[in-house]
Parts: structure tokens; sequence; C-alpha cells
């Protein structure tokens, strides 16, 4: 199994997958993962499904909702993950809100997150402020803390941000909720220069990411780029996944033009 860092090397721009947990259905997500790892991807996002998820926009919700609807839970994002890990040692990271770690218990859940083989955890709705005990927990149980900072963030925040996130900073490339979008902001750029000048991390740049050139672009000024929704979408439009491995071999060769 990979970890996090092992990911981040000279010359390499990092591929970063999400796939909902059960979506689809629960025998189709650890086949999604292998599609993802084979063709590209570098790390795959995890994503578990919960019933108000802020941070997404209409493409994850529909995905979240049906998983809850055909029984996912945190139990079964789980099984899922260590179902995952058997097949592909790709360093896997669990998208979740914070209410679903609280009511499974902290210490609990990461314990059962390094047992299924997951590597970090990204907690969107979890403030460094406030996240001190779970940082502390998720270190003991050998689990990187990954935080996000928004285009808005204050120069407090992104320090903040930079102390105490692990793996490497989530950067949303703009404000708002994800969703695939046909162009970036034009200050995309200088919010990354900001960060860079506070955070020692690698950068990995998600939220509304959907072709080749959002990709190469992005790879041009930072460490990774995050892809979500645009996969969802063509695993609706081709239950084969030829279009889903087309479209990941193309960011990849994007980000490798870099």
């Amino acid at each position: 199994m990979k970890s996090i860092s092992s990911v981040f090397k000279p010359n390499h721009k990092a591929l970063i997958g999400y796939i909902t947990a059960g979506y689809p259905d629960i025998a189709d997500t650890p086949r999604i993962a292998a599609v993802l790892a084979e063709n590209g991807c570098d790390i795959i996002e995890l994503g578990i499904p919960f019933s108000d998820p802020l941070a997404d926009g209409a493409t994850i919700q529909k995905a979240s909702h049906q998983a809850l609807l055909k029984g996912i839970t945190p139990k079964g994002c789980l099984e899922v993950a260590a179902d995952i890990r058997k097949k592909i040692a790709t360093p896997l990271a669990f998208m979740t809100y914070y209410n679903p770690i609280l009511n499974y218990g902290l210490n609990a859940f990461c314990q059962d997150c390094t047992g299924a083989g997951i590597n970090a955890l990204i907690v969107p709705d979890l403030p460094p402020e406030e996240g001190s005990e779970l940082g502390e927990i998720t270190e003991k149980n050998d689990l990187d803390l990954i935080y996000l900072l928004a285009p808005n963030s204050t120069p407090e925040r992104i320090s903040a941000v930079a102390e105490k996130s692990r793996g490497f900073i989530y950067l949303v490339s703009l404000t708002g909720v994800t969703g695939a979008r046909d162009s970036l902001p034009p200050e995309l750029e200088d919010f990354i220069k900001r960060v860079r000048v506070r955070a020692r991390q690698p950068l990995c740049v998600g939220f509304g990411i959907s072709t080749p050139e959002h990709a190469r672009r992005i790879g041009s000024i930072a460490d990774g780029v995050i892809v979500g929704s645009r996969i969802i979408n063509l695993i609706d439009e081709d239950s084969t996944l030829s279009s889903l491995k087309s479209f990941v071999s193309s960011l990849r060769t994007a980000l490798d033009s870099n």
C-alpha cells in the first residue's frame, strides 16, 4: 500500500479521482476504482454518502442520495474500501463530513479506516480551529488529515491550514460547490501563489475541473488536480466505463505534458 506522500515526486503531477462509495451500486465501486488506478489516477478519493453534503453540487448530491437509498452506511463504505484495497495499492482518501465520523466515534472510525487501508481523511466542514482532536487521533492511526482552502481564505486561515494539513492541501478552485464547469476562474493562479507563500505541503486543486485543458493549466502551477463530478457523469453515461477510461487517460496525458 502506497502513502499519500509517495505520490508527490519531482516532475510528476498527481491525478486524484473522486467516486461516491456505493454508487451506482456497492458492487460497482471497486471496479470503478480499479479503472481509475489503471488509467492514471494516483489517489482515489472515496466519498462517504451523507444526507446534507453542503460542499457538493447536484451531481455528487444525486450520487450520494442514491447510494443512501440503497443502504450504504459508513460501515459499508469501510467494507468497500477494504475490498478496493485488496485489488489495488493506490492511496485511498475518504471524503466525509464531520457528523458521520462523530456518530461513528472518532477513535473507532480512525482505527477502522486504518484497518480498511484508508490513507487519509478529507473533511470539508471541519475548520482547522476545531480539528485538533481529530488531528491527534488520525496521526496516531497513520492517517493524513487534509484541510481545504477557498479563494476567499484569509492569510490567517491559510497559515492555520498550512500548519495542520497533512498529505496535501485541497484548494477549492472557486467559491461554491462541486460540479463540472466549462471554465476555471482567471484568478486561480494568484490564489495558488498566495498559498505557496505560507505552505510547504503539495497543493492540489479541485471543484470544476472537467477537461484535459483544465488539468494541463492547473498542472502547470499546482502539484495535482482533483476530478469528481465529471467522473460521476461519465459513469452515468456509459456503464461499460470505456468513456471513463478514455477520459482519465486524457487527464493523465495532459498532466504529463507539463
